[in-house]
Protein backbone atom coordinates (compact mmCIF):
# COMPACT_ATOMS: atom_id res chain seq x y z
CA UNK A 1 0.00 0.00 0.00
CA UNK A 2 1.65 3.28 -1.29
CA UNK A 3 0.47 5.75 1.25
CA UNK A 4 0.52 2.89 4.14
CA UNK A 5 2.75 5.40 7.08
CA UNK A 6 5.58 3.51 8.32
CA UNK A 7 5.12 0.79 10.41
CA UNK A 8 7.51 0.42 13.89
CA UNK A 9 6.88 -3.15 15.20
CA UNK A 10 8.75 -2.05 18.58
CA UNK A 11 6.26 0.57 19.10
CA UNK A 12 3.40 -1.69 17.82
CA UNK A 13 4.17 -4.34 20.28
CA UNK A 14 4.30 -1.95 23.52
CA UNK A 15 0.94 -1.22 23.27
CA UNK A 16 -0.33 -4.73 23.24
CA UNK A 17 -2.55 -4.67 26.60
CA UNK A 18 -3.56 -1.40 26.70
CA UNK A 19 -6.68 -0.24 26.86
CA UNK A 20 -7.99 1.97 24.16
CA UNK A 21 -10.85 4.46 23.45
CA UNK A 22 -12.20 4.48 19.46
CA UNK A 23 -13.49 7.23 17.93
CA UNK A 24 -15.50 6.63 14.41
CA UNK A 25 -16.93 9.01 12.12
CA UNK A 26 -18.27 7.97 9.25
CA UNK A 27 -18.90 10.62 6.88
CA UNK A 28 -21.92 10.25 4.35
CA UNK A 29 -23.56 12.78 1.89
CA UNK A 30 -26.90 12.68 4.31
CA UNK A 31 -24.87 13.35 7.74
CA UNK A 32 -21.81 12.13 9.63
CA UNK A 33 -22.49 9.67 11.99
CA UNK A 34 -20.52 8.75 15.25
CA UNK A 35 -19.70 6.29 17.09
CA UNK A 36 -17.16 4.79 19.89
CA UNK A 37 -16.16 1.94 21.71
CA UNK A 38 -13.67 0.93 24.10
CA UNK A 39 -11.61 -2.39 24.55
CA UNK A 40 -7.87 -3.84 25.24
CA UNK A 41 -5.60 -3.96 22.40
CA UNK A 42 -4.60 -8.06 22.10
CA UNK A 43 -2.66 -7.89 18.89
CA UNK A 44 -0.76 -5.29 15.90
CA UNK A 45 0.16 -6.94 12.68
CA UNK A 46 1.80 -4.76 10.08
CA UNK A 47 -0.31 -6.50 7.49
CA UNK A 48 -3.66 -7.26 9.46
CA UNK A 49 -3.83 -3.88 11.30
CA UNK A 50 -4.63 -3.82 15.66
CA UNK A 51 -7.07 -6.52 17.12
CA UNK A 52 -9.47 -4.52 19.64
CA UNK A 53 -10.87 -6.85 21.84
CA UNK A 54 -13.90 -5.02 22.95
CA UNK A 55 -15.62 -4.41 26.53
CA UNK A 56 -18.37 -2.27 27.91
CA UNK A 57 -21.56 -2.33 25.94
CA UNK A 58 -19.94 -4.10 23.33
CA UNK A 59 -17.90 -6.89 25.90
CA UNK A 60 -17.07 -10.13 23.75
CA UNK A 61 -17.14 -8.40 20.56
CA UNK A 62 -13.08 -7.97 18.50
CA UNK A 63 -12.86 -4.75 16.01
CA UNK A 64 -10.42 -4.78 13.89
CA UNK A 65 -8.35 -1.23 13.17
CA UNK A 66 -5.85 -0.59 10.09
CA UNK A 67 -2.21 -0.86 10.59
CA UNK A 68 -1.97 3.27 11.31
CA UNK A 69 -0.06 3.64 14.33
CA UNK A 70 -0.66 7.45 13.68
CA UNK A 71 -3.83 7.53 14.71
CA UNK A 72 -3.23 6.24 17.79
CA UNK A 73 -2.42 9.21 20.42
CA UNK A 74 -1.91 8.84 24.52
CA UNK A 75 -4.61 9.76 26.24
CA UNK A 76 -4.18 12.07 29.32
CA UNK A 77 -5.15 10.75 32.58
CA UNK A 78 -8.84 11.44 33.46
CA UNK A 79 -12.36 9.84 32.75
CA UNK A 80 -13.22 9.96 29.23
CA UNK A 81 -17.41 9.57 28.74
CA UNK A 82 -18.63 7.66 25.50
CA UNK A 83 -20.67 10.21 23.73
CA UNK A 84 -22.44 7.34 21.70
CA UNK A 85 -23.48 5.14 24.74
CA UNK A 86 -22.74 7.23 28.36
CA UNK A 87 -20.16 5.00 29.42
CA UNK A 88 -16.95 5.80 31.70
CA UNK A 89 -13.85 4.74 30.78
CA UNK A 90 -10.88 5.96 33.47
CA UNK A 91 -7.42 6.64 32.58
CA UNK A 92 -7.18 4.70 29.28
CA UNK A 93 -4.19 4.35 27.45
CA UNK A 94 -4.57 5.42 23.54
CA UNK A 95 -7.22 7.41 21.88
CA UNK A 96 -7.54 6.67 18.33
CA UNK A 97 -9.51 8.32 15.80
CA UNK A 98 -10.81 7.56 12.58
CA UNK A 99 -12.83 9.27 9.46
CA UNK A 100 -14.47 6.35 7.62
CA UNK A 101 -15.19 7.98 4.36
CA UNK A 102 -17.34 6.03 1.43
CA UNK A 103 -15.42 4.38 -1.57
CA UNK A 104 -15.10 7.32 -4.36
CA UNK A 105 -16.43 6.83 -7.42
CA UNK A 106 -14.66 5.29 -10.01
Amino acid sequence: MADRPEWDDGRARSMVGSLVVIGLTRANPDGDTFEQMLGTLKSADHDKGFEIELDGSRKGGVYWLPPHLDAFQQAAPGEYRLRSTGEIVVNPDYLATWIVEPPSDG
